[in-house]
């Protein structure tokens, strides 16, 4: 019995392991008779596993999706990966969700593993100086299978000052961006693109319309350009003596856009919650630079300054 349950274990690690397998690959990779194979699949398939199987020369057995989620089987470095995943960069607007997570599957993670994963426990992270909007994840997934299947939406929608407004849009594109998810669609009745954030989107009803014919969009750009900025508390353009190019090869795009001046230098439009956070920013970048706005951020370098001044005093 023991040895019969582990064949089995085996071969529905064998069929989540990739797409399609012939009934003699399996065969042969445990070491049984197409026979016996065919007998584990019925097995399989008795536990719930939606095993389909086609016909032909090349007929095979490929495991399906069910109406509920059976167990994963994964395999030591996936088991991490996954652990690592959630307990360092969860889903942003999910982070409940994905510590209810990580708690089941550190729950059942062999001891030399949880050892693994447990030491990430001392490792130090920067916390952002945002804290993600809590996001609806059927919300998340209905947006997200709009977009993939190209239907026109009708939802209600708050503004950042809290103006209600009604919207009909062709979702192109969810994107995550500092710390916040967007849907970025063509708005149909202002005839232009639009980043509406998803937390301020009240689910469609009905969710889907008429499908439309997709365009061609940068999304990630456009969310980067205009929403980024929108969202910080203290924006400051900054005058850097270094060429655009070495600049921007320093920043991640979430921090800031580079515009060139010359050759020699160039403005770094950027921004932050905290002019704390902004200082740092701008001293990582290793140039020389000139801040004139915002007075916040102003008064804060200089008083930098002067203690690092008096931190180097013979």
């Amino acid at each position: 019995m023991l040895e019969t349950s582990a064949r089995l274990l085996r071969l529905l690690a064998l069929l989540q392991s990739r797409r399609d397998w012939q009934g003699s690959e399996l065969a042969d990779e445990l070491q049984i008779s197409p026979r016996t194979v065919r007998r584990d699949v019925d097995r399989l398939r008795e536990l719930g596993y939606p095993v389909n199987a086609t016909t032909g020369s090349f007929g095979g057995y490929r495991l399906g999706a069910g109406a509920e989620l059976p167990p994963l089987l994964l395999d030591d470095n996936e088991a991490v990966a996954v652990a690592v995943a959630l307990r360092t960069t969860p889903v942003t607007g999910l982070e409940e969700v994905s510590l209810r997570a990580l708690l089941k599957l550190e729950q059942v993670l062999p001891s030399r593993l949880r050892h693994r994963v447990s030491a990430l426990e001392h490792v130090e992270q920067v916390p952002r100086d945002t804290q993600a909007p809590a996001i609806d994840p059927d919300l998340l997934s209905t947006l997200a299978a709009v977009c993939r299947d190209h239907e026109t939406i009708r939802f209600d929608y708050n503004a950042h000052d809290g103006t209600p407004s009604r919207r009909r849009a062709e979702p192109h594109r969810l994107v995550n961006w500092g710390r916040r998810w967007y849907l970025v669609a063509w708005d149909a009745d202002k005839k232009d693109w639009r980043s509406f954030r998803v937390d301020r989107i009240t689910p469609p009803t009905p969710p889907h319309g008429p499908r439309f014919t997709p365009r061609d969009f940068d999304a990630t750009s456009y969310v980067a350009s205009r929403v980024s900025s929108a969202a910080w508390r203290f924006q400051a353009r900054v005058h850097v003596h270094a060429p655009a190019d070495a600049v921007a090869a320093r920043i991640n795009a979430a921090v800031g856009t580079v515009e060139a001046v010359d050759e020699t230098s160039c403005v770094l439009v950027t921004g932050a919650d905290s002019v704390e956070t902004l200082a740092v920013w701008i001293g990582m970048l290793g140039f020389d630079f000139e801040v004139t706005s915002p007075p916040e951020l102003v008064a804060h370098v200089r008083s930098l300054a002067a203690r690092y001044a008096r931190a180097v005093q013979d």
